[in-house]
């Protein structure tokens, strides 16, 4: 046989015929129906296969009455997908959150000020020069976090004087629930985990604004202390009893871990969806895929699992739109 041959034979191989679904996607001869163009992700391939997956395992969470546990790392509050979280907490279509401390303190601070939209490129020093944060392309100026201080430091004396007066210790998710009362904003996250009694946790509490004033609160204060056992306990406890536990997680580190390792407890979550884009290449669990939370025991080896490799704000409003809005 010639090389001719030989390559032709190499290149023109024949083959079995795959199984599964044809890839397809939208016809906008159609027109443009939004909800139509959803559905066509089914069978787009890549990505957007993943995403209609990740909507299809979250709707059977809702028809099974999964205990949903929602986690989400602080720059979704940054964002714009902080009003999505709180139609989720207002209406009651999860049980319980667990974010950062930036994912808490900047809900409170948005009641105070408006956030803006801002420059991934923008120079450090300029911007700091006039006292704004950046945070990616969204600035918050420094002036929100003083009003946020004046906010919170007699929330914290408050706590302070009943443990002095009754030894209880303030914990986590008693602060959370308070700042969302006290705050007493519909447009807040919190206002509505408090009044719909949600229980949202922060294992990073420190870690941000919210560290600072209890930094400074506990300068003036030494005896200050908040109880995070409390908390840890009654996040673990709270996956025993559902009969299914569903996990849907924006973004990775502490939150998806926090929320994944209380599962292990009931021996792990009937559903998952990750979104995020970390790689898994360096082991840590922010890029680790829901396969091996299966091996720890955090999810169940016949959950229905799903890994979306996106940024969370391009694609989770259009989830929320397949799924909890047709609930």
């Amino acid at each position: 046989m010639n090389n001719k041959n030989v390559a032709r034979e190499n290149i023109l191989r024949e083959s079995e015929e795959a199984e599964g679904l044809s890839i397809e996607g939208y016809d906008f001869n159609k027109g443009v129906d939004y909800d139509k163009i959803l559905d066509s992700y089914k069978s787009t391939g890549i990505q957007a296969s993943k995403m209609y997956e990740g909507i299809e395992i979250i709707n059977e969470m809702i028809s099974e009455k999964a205990f949903i546990y929602l986690g989400y790392s602080s720059n979704i509050v940054t964002s714009g997908l902080r009003d999505v979280i709180r139609h989720l907490a207002e209406h009651k279509k999860v049980n319980v959150l667990v974010t950062t401390a930036g994912g808490i303190e900047e809900d409170i601070i948005k009641c105070l000020g408006d956030f803006k939209l801002g420059d991934f490129r923008a120079i450090g020093s300029e911007l700091r020069e006039k006292g704004i944060n950046r945070a990616g392309n969204i600035y918050v100026p420094n002036s929100r976090y003083c009003k946020f201080e004046d906010f919170i430091m007699p929330i914290l004396k408050e706590f302070y004087e009943r443990q002095k007066e009754t030894g209880k210790v303030v914990t986590p998710s008693e602060l959370i629930w308070k700042l969302g009362e006290k705050i007493n904003d519909e447009k807040s996250i919190y206002y509505w985990s408090w009044k719909n009694k949600i229980p949202v946790y922060c294992p990073a509490l420190t870690d941000g604004s919210l560290g600072d004033m209890i930094y400074f609160f506990k300068s003036q204060h030494e005896d200050f202390k908040v109880d995070i056992a409390e908390d840890i306990w009654t996040l673990n406890n709270s996956t025993l009893s559902p009969e299914k536990t569903g996990i849907i997680l924006l973004g990775a580190g502490v939150i998806k871990h926090h929320i994944c390792n209380a599962n292990m407890f009931r021996n792990g979550a009937n559903y998952a969806v990750y979104i995020n884009s970390n790689p898994e290449f360096d082991g840590s669990d922010s890029g680790a895929l829901p396969e091996e939370a299966v091996s720890w025991g955090k999810i169940l080896p016949s959950a229905k699992k799903v890994k979306i490799y996106s940024e969370a704000s391009l694609v989770f409003p259009l989830i929320v739109a397949k799924t909890f809005l047709k609930s």
